[in-house]
């Protein structure tokens, strides 16, 4: 079968298509054809090989090609013999373990999976995965957010940002977010209470009353070079922390080890995929509580991956970019 690999790392021209072998199919699989998926900024430095530079790039194999990709939205073509949620021909999103979804089929586990109806077109399910299951999961696992708390969404116009503004309000929070000057109006319709200019502003100057729960969304270029410790952006930010809030960070993979101070906790994670949470999120897209923003959708192909991957990285970008094969 076709898969769209990263032949070298950096940019341009690193994708480039190759033949692979059709996965296997363990008991509890099932095995997708890919109809979409999207970019992950996260694979950004993977991309270009910036992750070997960082104290996790021990994590990672240099060896080529890599087949990037983790949100898939497709038709299942195969099922294990102890899978019981679905059956050949359903409609389903969900995410890979270890990337893998720019290939033609893939095999997941039916836990990392959930069904969609006709509803959802297949360019939203294969963007909405890993945004909608790392904001719910950083804002109520982690945050531990109620009704009547403040939250400070750092990077609210971007993929998972966008979903955590408007799952921070569907539960009754004051939202505070901050996004470019340009995006105000894209936030504000999402449900944000306060929007803030980061690049005007130092956040600590302009919020007064402190916030329950910080969500930082914002990668900034020395995290990698500096191991996975907070920017600019994330020191300035624990001065608008009551005692006792929480700092939940998706990029900060240092933040474990900070030092805190006035009992704050803070978190770096990863979402975990589960069919409990993908059953919800399913249910909010479909009831219309929750809007995924598409920026642009490219073709599922290398040339479409790489103009992805570029336009992913514009400061004009709002929401996710996707990658279909429609």
């Amino acid at each position: 079968m076709k898969a769209i690999g990263l032949t070298r790392f950096g940019n341009p021209g690193t994708f480039e298509e190759i033949e692979v072998n059709l996965p296997d199919l363990s008991e509890v699989q099932v095995l997708i054809e890919v109809k979409a998926s999207s970019i992950n900024p996260g694979d950004e430095p993977l991309r270009t090989g910036e992750i070997f530079n960082s104290s996790v790039g021990g994590q990672w194999s240099k060896k080529l090609p890599i087949i990037l990709g983790s949100d898939v939205a497709g038709v299942v073509k195969a099922v294990g013999k102890k899978v019981t949620r679905f059956k050949v021909g359903d409609r389903v999103m969900g995410l890979t373990i270890h990337s893998g979804a720019y290939q033609d089929f893939v095999a997941i586990d039916e836990d990392h999976l959930a069904n969609i109806s006709e509803d959802i077109p297949y360019e939203i399910a294969g963007a909405a995965s890993t945004i909608t299951l790392t904001a719910k999961q950083a804002l109520f696992d982690y945050g531990n957010l109620i009704k009547g708390q403040r939250v400070l969404i750092q990077g609210g116009a971007g993929g998972v940002g966008h979903v955590a503004v408007q799952l921070a309000k569907k539960h009754g929070a004051y939202v505070i977010t901050t996004a470019r000057k340009d995006k105000h109006d894209f936030v504000k319709a999402l449900g944000a209470d306060e929007v803030y200019d980061y690049t005007e502003f130092d956040i600590a100057d302009i919020i007064h009353e402190k916030v329950d729960l910080i969500i930082d969304t914002v990668m900034e270029s020395s995290m990698i070079e500096n191991n996975g410790a907070l920017g600019k952006v994330g020191e300035k930010s624990f001065s608008v922390i009551r005692d006792s809030g929480k700092y939940v960070s998706i990029v900060s993979f240092g933040i474990n080890n900070y030092p805190m101070e006035r009992n704050i906790k803070a978190y770096f994670f990863q979402s975990k995929p589960n069919h409990s949470d993908f059953e919800k999120i399913v249910n909010w897209i479909e009831m219309k509580e929750l809007k995924i923003h598409i920026d642009k959708n490219f073709p599922l192909s290398p040339q479409g991956v790489e103009e992805a991957y570029n336009n992913s990285k514009k400061q004009s970008k709002k929401g996710r970019v996707s990658v279909s094969k429609i």
